[in-house]
């Protein structure tokens, strides 16, 4: 018999109301890396609270159950 360890790679947030499996450790830069958006570009709340300092974006690590709501600015005329 053998001994298995199981860890935890991945981390389960809910994004814009939907779960999203990201890499464990993964900080609130990296989320918006992976879906290819331009933090100039977007609000982010996290925990029903508005980041307003996007240079903390990659010291915020995020966890299983944390909401996140981002919401795209789109120019137009």
């Amino acid at each position: 018999m053998s001994d298995i360890t199981v860890s935890s790679a991945t981390i389960t947030p809910v994004v814009n109301g939907e779960a999203r499996s990201i890499r464990a450790g993964s900080t609130m830069g990296d989320l918006l890396r992976t879906l290819a958006l331009d933090p100039q570009l977007v609000v982010v709340e996290h925990n029903r609270a508005i980041l307003r300092d996007r240079a903390q974006y990659d010291a915020l690590r995020l966890a299983t159950g944390d909401t996140i709501e981002i919401v795209h600015f789109v120019g137009g005329g």
